[in-house]
């Protein structure tokens, strides 16, 4: 049942976006109060909505799936409700936080800012605005779960009891982790270079100043693919959505007016003020990106060969390497990556992006690669050595190699055991009601015990 791993919460905390899409794809749908829980109404196109989510995702729902959808909607609003009785508080810079990453995350999954807004016919500061409260419920949603279980614990005696009862077939499989090290060089950008892209941009901003059209020259010569061939108009946003460079000069900017050459990770530009509304601003901007020489380039990818060579000849680890030579952040950590899906230092295979997964798969623990080209999040060309660490098989979990594996299986099943509790103590006293189509589902939860089922309008 989806109620009882509970991490069915995060995947619905990611896809909240799709439930407006998906209402206006169907429009049969004729929406209807189907449950009551407390002061919170669950409606037919919520469940109709969640379950094409959960089969985008590819849950299995068994087989009768609106119930168990209902189960788990019925779930998400007991929670809200305690949390609302205990008062518990998320803050406004939280719900923030919370709007930004989901929303970069779709951005990265859909391919861009402007292809988000077509595919809903809306901005990003109208889709964080429709969103908001919703997000808001579940925060408060998962702030009381957390609450709920804050206080569970495991010992070690109890870590090796759960995984002696395990049964053969119920070992889980720990699956193919790698984990690697990155010596990283950015090819530096010569003084010439940048003086001629000034001397362009300030070229551009003339030309604009003299009447010629800022949209037309973005489209013809910035190098920001995404709002280029829009003029280089980027939309209405907000702060905290853009560069901190570029929001420090665009928000000062008034109606009309084209800002002074400035530099943010992306490169150069000059922008210009289309609109303002209240704490948003929609302006168009001439992106410019300095080049790498192609000289440069070779040094840099020599100097890496020569790193990769005191290395494979034993004069220096690979650590100490990238602590002295690597231009990354992870340098301090003996050039070791971080997995940013999971804020560990393991990867599975298919979190690794496909270049950097083609480079891994050929090399056997211990290897060190050939210089392999790579881009930093702002865009920057740079080269890298890999350094394979570990890259261990798929196997079944035991209590030697995998303790910290098994150890966070058994919290969990503790967890859910305190909130199995914690839910039917709370059906005991909760508002419930739940309309007739629903009197057959066979929960595994009693909501139907104090509920007055009817069939509700």
């Amino acid at each position: 049942m989806l109620k009882k791993s509970h991490t069915c919460l995060i995947i619905l905390f990611l896809l909240i976006f799709c439930n407006t899409r998906l209402l206006t794809q169907e429009k049969a749908i004729v929406d209807q109060v189907v449950a009551v829980v407390g002061n919170s109404i669950i409606l037919k196109s919520d469940i109709y909505n969640h379950k094409m989510q959960y089969e985008a995702q590819g849950i299995d729902l068994g087989s009768d799936p609106f119930c168990e959808v209902l189960e788990e909607s019925l779930y998400q609003k007991l929670l809200y409700s305690q949390a609302m009785i205990d008062s518990i508080e998320v803050s406004d810079d939280h719900i923030e936080m919370v709007l930004d990453r989901r929303l970069r995350y779709f951005i990265r999954e859909i391919g861009s800012r402007e292809k988000l807004e077509a595919y809903y016919g809306k901005t990003i500061a109208e889709l964080k605005d429709e969103f908001r409260d919703i997000v808001r419920e579940q925060e408060l949603s998962k702030a009381m779960e957390t609450k709920i279980t804050n206080n569970v614990r495991v010992t070690p005696s109890e870590v090796k009891r759960y995984f002696n009862n395990l049964s053969e077939e119920d070992i889980p499989v720990v699956e193919s982790q790698i984990q690697l090290g990155q010596i990283v060089k950015i090819p530096p950008v010569r003084e010439e270079e940048i003086q001629d892209v000034k001397r362009r941009l300030n070229e551009f901003r003339e030309r604009i100043l003299k009447g010629e059209s800022f949209s037309t020259l973005a489209i013809m010569y910035s190098e920001d693919p995404g709002s280029a061939r829009r003029g280089g108009e980027l939309g209405f946003v907000s702060r905290g959505e853009l560069y901190h460079d570029f929001e420090a000069v665009a928000f000062n900017l008034r109606p009309g007016e084209v800002s002074e050459i400035f530099e943010t990770k992306a490169g150069y530009h000059i922008a210009q003020m289309i609109e303002r509304r209240g704490e948003l601003v929609n302006v168009r901007h001439l992106l410019l990106r300095p080049k790498v020489s192609p000289y440069d380039v070779q040094k840099t990818k020599n100097k890496l060969d020569s790193i990769r060579n005191l290395i494979t000849n034993d004069e220096i680890t690979f650590g100490k390497a990238a602590e002295k030579f690597s231009d990354d952040p992870s340098r301090i950590n003996e050039g070791i990556m971080v997995n940013p899906q999971t804020g560990t230092t393991k990867f599975k295979p298919d979190e690794l992006e496909p270049n950097l997964f083609f480079v891994v798969d050929r090399m056997e623990p211990g290897d060190v690669s050939r210089p392999t080209a790579m881009y930093t999040d702002d865009g920057r060309e740079g080269y890298r050595l890999i350094y394979l660490k570990e890259h261990t098989e798929p196997r079944k979990a035991n209590l030697e190699d995998n303790y910290d594996f098994i150890n966070r299986l058994a919290l969990e099943e503790k967890k859910n055991k305190k909130i199995e509790q914690w839910v039917q103590d709370k059906i005991e006293s909760i508002y419930l009601h739940i309309i007739e189509d629903y009197i057959h589902c066979d929960f595994s939860y009693e909501w139907m015990k104090n509920s007055k089922t009817t069939g509700m309008e």
